[in-house]
């Protein structure tokens, strides 16, 4: 099977930090990914290796079956997108819309075209005055007109307010419904996405610690809650990721299988059992010695 990215044992130190360290993982064509991670985790690292910036030390990169570094073929197929953006700052939208026209051998204009009047975006204005959060729209309609076969977000909606975010998730579940493409969205604000992740990768201190199906994931992650001591003696044995106790009321993080039989006998011995949200998740399995309760 050709990937659309597979890694094997990336690694790349700066000095004597280790950014990443032994990063493998096989991403699949037509799949909306989270890339997750505390600042520092390696995140940045790692999407500057996947879209040629920088060599790795250690290990391999392949996007689509072929390797990235000073191949055009294999750098065509990738669009990233930043917060900080890319254009040039005395460039007017309208020129760095057709600068990315020529670039992107997908590029859609028809598309372009829709996403400026969704946005309802002046391209008359030079990129250095638009506000930040035009530049983020600016980026956004790049990201989702290039079509390319691997578009990546790099927390691309800063400056947004909530109904502009709303509207390029929006957007980008109806594009990817009409033509799918591989897609990472690495952003902070997981509770808004999480929806949109088909599988979710989080990074920590520059290793994977989970990459797994976001369905897999919510089969796993459980809030219990109730009497101290049954709480205690029910998630025995599993993998507890966060305590809190209240009195003789104790609430427990389990990231672990339960079976229906246990799920029933938690409920009819009186405990509360719901779903843990992936950004609970998230800090709860990076948060570090010491840190909150676990």
């Amino acid at each position: 099977m050709t990937y659309a990215i597979e890694t094997r044992n990336l690694g790349k130190l700066y000095g004597k930090t280790k950014a990443l360290d032994g990063v493998s993982v096989a991403l699949q064509e037509n799949k909306i990914y989270g890339l997750l991670g505390r600042n520092g985790a390696g995140k940045s690292t790692l999407l500057k290796l996947l879209t040629g910036q920088i060599f790795p030390t250690t290990g391999e990169i392949k996007l689509f079956g072929e390797t990235p570094y000073e191949n055009a073929n294999a750098l065509s197929k990738v669009c990233i997108v930043r917060e900080t953006g890319t254009f040039l700052k005395d460039m007017k939208a309208r020129d760095a819309l057709k600068v990315a026209s020529t670039y992107y051998p997908n590029w859609d204009q028809e598309l372009a075209d829709r996403l400026v009047k969704a946005f309802k975006l002046d391209l008359k204005k030079n990129y250095k005055s638009l506000s930040l959060g035009m530049k983020s729209q600016l980026g956004i309609i790049v990201g989702l007109a290039s079509r390319a076969p691997l578009t990546i977000f790099d927390e691309p909606y800063i400056g947004l307010d909530a109904p502009g975010r709303q509207l390029f998730y929006d957007l980008l579940l109806e594009e990817y419904g009409e033509k799918p493409r591989t897609i990472i969205l690495s952003t902070h604000l997981i509770d808004e996405v999480a929806n949109l992740f088909e599988e979710v990768i989080i990074l920590e201190q520059g290793s994977v610690k989970l990459i797994d199906e976001t369905d897999k994931i919510k089969e796993k992650a459980f809030f219990i809650s109730g009497s101290q001591g049954e709480v205690e003696r029910r998630v025995k044995g599993k993998q507890v990721i966060y305590r809190d106790t209240l009195g003789k009321t104790a609430v427990a993080g389990v990231y672990d299988r339960l079976t229906q039989e246990e799920l029933g006998s938690m409920e009819a011995a009186g405990l509360e059992v719901g779903p843990m949200p992936l950004q609970k998740l998230f800090i709860y399995l990076t948060a570090e010695r010491g840190e909150g309760d676990v």
